[in-house]
């Protein structure tokens, strides 16, 4: 990611530091408060497995909207068009229904307390040990991320020294995730989450006024970019040649299908929400509650992107000094008076800390339970591993700063994210839907299927297409082959090596594959879950419906 234009500073006044103060008050006083309910580790991991379906589902949301999917999101807008739809409505809902109604229920009955876990259940210890690396590895990246964003924007906003704001960011969130555990961590979600809302609405709405409306923006787009940049699939058609440079097979494919289920799927930051729900029910419900806001988010992102190619036409250019990621900073700056400045920038913040908390606690909880507790020190009390879960949670946040410099040669900071998924979380997605569906995938054929995944997505990024050996048009349509490919050469290896190794005995399959009973299946249902509102069936299906109908004006 690039430094931010310097000219992009804030009129900030002490208005606006009052209502950033008082965000960060409210803050600790969450986690101050959340610590009284913290007395095990399953507490401080998983919230005790106590939390309402509303409060999960709007802290399932709320991690995926940190700061990198604000900026990142807006500058793809910014640098794509309208395509960026594609990120919500088919690489996202999809997705979160069939969690919500197909995997959550081998997540919850089988009493993990994470993602990894339920690979020592299903495989055995190699596929265990070699994903919690791997998962750990990514959260601490993606973290970082959020952290060097921050960084940079505060820098280039407020004047205050990049050190100063990791130190500042790194503090808060370890502070009140150290001493709350996952509960502070969602319940500051869920103010994260309409603090974030209330930061950018105005920007959405004041900006649409500036460029005189919808209709006149996208004339104006239309003239510099072309008709295929205000449309959702113009131009992508095999062979032909549109703005983001990915045809509707590689969309559909890599984005909608691997890419979007091995992120939502199996990407712990985002399952440990819906582990926290207090019965079955609610974890069901937890994506499928968060569907909805997501289908809408889209348009307070792309909006303030599109805006912004308007007000600066060579946007992301060498002929200018705004790159895409300046998208939302610019307008801040262009558009909103004190006050209300004061409430983005706090947006900015909480959007921050939501994304990095949310790697963060995934990172504590994997590396403790996982690895720590399964590996290395074992069989010693529980007070032993909350105080160790602490413990790392402040190594997460210092190694986080370590590695936010990474991702300094990305001026896109999505297509980094999806560059990291397709690495890590593509060949664990391929691991888990072969071996949800799959009685005879073998013990081995897990760690095995790990490795070619993970290994092929890297040599097609890095080698062929880095290499120049395949041309293809933009980062983010080369994310899209290598999620192809690394699923595919995943599934391969998987059934290459379950053809020659010792399947798991089917008696210890039971409630891990489909068709098979869950010894926990007879949970006593909520009386309240009954209600047919809050009928999953009927939540999925209709996020679903009303995503694909989102797409019908900007198809044509």
């Amino acid at each position: 990611m690039q430094t931010l234009a310097e000219g992009l500073r804030l009129p900030t006044n002490g208005l606006d530091y009052a209502i950033l103060a008082i965000y960060f008050v409210v803050v600790l006083g969450i986690g101050f408060a959340a610590r009284a309910s913290v007395k095990t580790s399953l507490d401080f991991f998983l919230s005790g497995r106590s939390l309402p379906a509303w409060v999960t589902g709007l802290a399932f949301v709320a991690a995926n909207l940190g700061a990198t999917e604000i900026l990142g999101m807006a500058a793809t807008g910014a640098q794509y068009g309208v395509a960026v739809v594609h990120w919500y409505w088919i690489g996202a809902i999809p997705a979160m229904v069939f969690l919500g109604l197909v995997m959550m229920p081998f997540y919850y009955r089988s009493k993990v307390r994470s993602v990894p876990e339920f690979l020592l259940q299903r495989f055995d210890k190699s596929a265990h040990l070699l994903s919690s690396v791997l998962f750990a590895f990514a959260a601490i990246l993606i973290a970082g991320v959020n952290l060097y964003a921050l960084s940079i924007v505060v820098e280039a906003l407020l004047g205050w020294p990049q050190w100063v704001a990791i130190v500042v960011a790194g503090l808060f969130v370890l502070v009140y995730i150290t001493i709350g555990g996952l509960s502070s961590a969602i319940y500051n979600e869920v103010l994260q989450f309409f603090v974030i809302l209330a930061a950018l609405i105005p920007l959405t709405v004041l900006g649409l006024k500036r460029v005189g409306g919808w209709d006149a923006m996208s004339d104006s787009l239309t003239k510099q970019h072309g008709g295929d940049f205000m449309t959702a699939w113009g131009g992508t058609g095999i062979g032909d040649a549109n703005p983001l440079g990915a045809n509707w097979l590689t969309i559909i494919l890599g984005l909608g299908f691997v890419l979007s289920f091995g992120y939502w799927t199996t990407n712990f930051a985002e399952v440990q929400r819906a582990l926290s729900a207090k019965n079955l029910s609610a974890a069901k419900r937890t994506p499928l509650i968060a569907a909805f806001p997501k289908i809408f988010i889209v348009f307070a992102v792309m909006i303030p992107g599109l805006v912004a190619a308007v007000i600066v036409p060579k946007i992301g250019t060498p002929d200018s000094d705004i790159t895409y990621n300046d998208a939302i900073p610019l307008l801040m700056q262009e558009l909103l008076p004190n006050g209300v400045l004061g409430i983005a920038v706090t947006g900015l913040l909480a959007a921050f800390m939501a994304g990095m908390a949310a790697n963060v606690s995934s990172f504590n909880t994997v590396f403790t339970t996982d690895i720590w507790q399964r590996y290395v020190v074992k069989d010693k009390p529980d007070t032993y591993y909350l105080r160790f879960g602490r413990l790392i949670t402040a190594i997460g946040v210092l190694a986080s700063i370590g590695t936010a410099f990474i991702a300094a040669s990305f001026s896109n900071i999505m297509s980094y994210l999806q560059t990291l998924f397709s690495f890590f979380n593509v060949p664990m997605f391929v691991v888990f839907i072969i071996g949800m569906f799959w009685k005879r995938a073998s013990m081995k054929s897990g760690v095995w299927g790990l490795v070619a995944g993970t290994a092929a997505a890297m040599i097609n990024y890095f080698w062929i297409y880095k290499g120049g050996i395949i041309d293809i048009p933009s980062d983010q349509g080369a994310n899209f082959v290598s999620a192809i490919v690394g699923f595919v050469a995943g599934a391969v290896v998987m059934v290459v090596v379950t053809l020659f190794t010792a399947p798991k005995p089917e008696a210890e399959l039971a409630g891990l594959v489909y068709g098979t009973e869950s010894p926990d299946a007879d949970e006593a249902p909520d009386e309240a879950d009954s209600a047919w509102y809050r009928k999953p069936a009927l939540l999925g299906w209709g996020a679903i419906v009303l995503a694909a109908a989102c797409y019908i004006p900007y198809s044509f």
